[in-house]
């Protein structure tokens, strides 16, 4: 199998590269920067990595002819909700024209290709009723939300008009290896790396809420299962199916790492986009015969056994 995916080095992308490398795939990495290139745990000969800008769609076009897929990941765009508020325009460029610009691509090609997407919970916005599941409306709360639920549908549109065979995959708040250690990116890893460093670590809303977390080679056993058994056209939620109330996973933290725990006040901004408590019935990707393995103490202890080993 042939697979270009696009932000590869990135913490999503390169756990993938690392489990599609030793099934003897060949493997194209679209990459913005290689600054991630360390995440990569061994480069075989049938990887490639190669640095593009996305929406640089003359280059991007050039490399899927001449690498010619038979599945196309796409991965890469700007994930950050900050960004999003800060470079609205750029957001659409990297999250929906990226998007559109490839399954336009495709439908190009005179080779089969399939298209996967990777999306995110954040398409939800404030659920009205729990738990989620695939049916579950979506009311976005932020720009990089809404442009992930735009680039959602235009893979429906081309699976139902042109019959490209295109999976969706939503991913709830997933941590572990390799993820960048900023707030705005991904709090959770955040808020593990503090509690490593033994920095005070700071909850909003006293802890009184929950979130679905799943570890991330949970999330790559997801998505390797949507690779072998999805069914074209279809969304899977990739979750741990729990909830995690976070004022046991501060205190969880407390207990492994000897941190201190703040609870401030609730900032306005975040009060309007949170969404709030969330939980997933994952059991449409169960019935294909995945299952997430990993406890949220099991994944806390190898996520800090990561910092511990890689972190200065």
């Amino acid at each position: 199998m042939r697979v270009i995916i696009t932000g590869g080095l990135g913490f999503i992308g390169s756990h993938l590269v690392d489990s599609l490398s030793k099934k003897n795939h060949d493997i194209m990495i679209l990459t913005k920067t290689l600054s991630k290139k360390s995440n990569i745990q061994k480069l075989n000969k049938n990887t490639m990595i190669k640095k593009i800008d996305m929406t640089n769609f003359q280059k991007v076009e050039k490399v899927i002819e001449s690498f010619k897929p038979n599945i196309i990941i796409h991965l890469a765009g700007n994930t950050s909700h900050s960004k999003s508020f800060e470079r609205p325009l750029q957001d659409v460029d990297s999250n929906i024209k990226t998007t559109l610009f490839m399954l336009e691509k495709i439908k190009q090609l005179k080779i089969p290709c399939r298209f996967i997407l990777g999306s995110t919970f954040i398409v939800i916005g404030k659920p009205k009723k729990l738990p989620v599941n695939e049916d579950t409306p979506c009311n976005p709360t932020t720009i990089y939300g809404t442009n992930r639920l735009a680039s959602e549908h235009l893979c429906k549109i081309y699976h139902e008009l042109y019959g490209i065979n295109t999976n969706i995959f939503r991913i709830t708040n997933s941590y572990g290896p390799r993820e960048q250690i900023i707030p705005n990116k991904n709090a959770v890893n955040f808020l593990m790396y503090k509690a490593f460093k033994k920095e005070k670590i700071t909850i909003f809303n006293k802890g009184e809420f929950f979130r679905d977390l799943i570890y991330v080679d949970d999330v790559i056993s997801g998505i390797n299962t949507i690779i072998s058994k999805g069914k074209a056209g279809e969304l899977y939620w990739i979750s741990s199916g729990e909830k995690t109330w976070f004022k046991k996973f501060a205190k969880t933290l407390q207990k492994m790492t000897g941190c201190k725990i703040d609870y401030p006040k609730t900032p306005n901004y975040t009060k309007k986009v949170d969404v709030g408590n969330f939980v997933v019935n994952n059991s449409k990707l169960k019935k294909l015969g995945w299952m997430p393995k990993n406890s949220i103490n099991e994944g806390i202890e190898k996520t800090l056994e990561f910092f511990s080993t890689n972190q200065k």
